[in-house]
């Protein structure tokens, strides 16, 4: 199956992520609150708004009214958590001892390089689009797995944690959206398949390179070009 295929091209990224020190102590209730702060404005206004635009685009090129549906879903969910999350950590704020998330704070390096690259995918063609979104989906589902199995219960982000972590429905959803991969697997050429490849894992690699931002508080360098991720 092609998600099993990219989803074991990727481990080594993934083992990166799940041991990353944004998310281990975000796990053990030691991580700078500061990069928590960074990581909201981040996610919330620039990531989500644009990987939901990406899901729409992608949306458009199907030909398959269920896979319409999925993906114009995904759409509205991933723009629509955006304000939410942030809310949440701005209620929490003054408990966690954190500031607030400024919703107009600019992109920062990862985010716009990791912003580029969904963009470019979805604009080239579908194999492309769907190979950049599924880490998105993939890595994230991960990740709150991990976190929900090894978080301390002492951890100062409990809290943020409850409203983080996704219900069932994502777990649906990235079925489903692997289920659309593989129907597309089994009927791709080897050009498309490796297209899709390709694009998975630069998505992958922006799921790493965002963590590490998180944690970073040095100015941004200058962006380079989409490829590096």
């Amino acid at each position: 199956m092609l998600s099993d295929d990219l989803a074991e091209l990727a481990a080594p990224v993934l083992r990166d992520v799940l041991d990353h020190p944004f998310w281990a102590g975000l796990r053990q209730g030691t991580l700078p609150g500061e990069a928590l702060v960074r990581f909201v404005e981040q996610d919330t206004g620039h990531l989500l708004p644009c990987y939901g635009r990406a899901f729409a685009r992608c949306a458009a090129l199907t030909a398959d009214d269920g896979d319409l549906v999925l993906l114009s879903r995904c759409a509205f969910e991933t723009v629509a958590s955006g304000p939410r999350l942030r809310a949440v950590l701005a209620d929490l704020a003054p408990a966690l001892g954190v500031r607030r998330p400024d919703p107009a704070a600019g992109a920062h390096h990862a985010a716009r390089v990791q912003c580029a690259t969904v963009t470019a995918a979805a604009a080239t063609s579908w194999a492309a689009g769907l190979g950049a979104l599924l880490p998105f989906m993939l890595f994230h589902l991960e990740v709150c797995q991990d976190l929900r199995a090894r978080q301390r219960p002492d951890s100062r982000y409990v809290p943020w944690l409850a409203a983080y972590l996704p219900g069932d429905g994502a777990r649906y959803a990235v079925r489903a959206v692997r289920e659309l991969a593989d129907r597309f697997g089994a009927t791709a050429t080897p050009a498309e398949t490796a297209e899709t490849a390709d694009w998975f894992l630069r998505g992958a690699r922006c799921e790493l390179a965002f963590a590490d931002a998180a944690l970073d508080d040095g100015p941004a360098p200058a962006v380079p070009a989409p490829s590096p991720c």
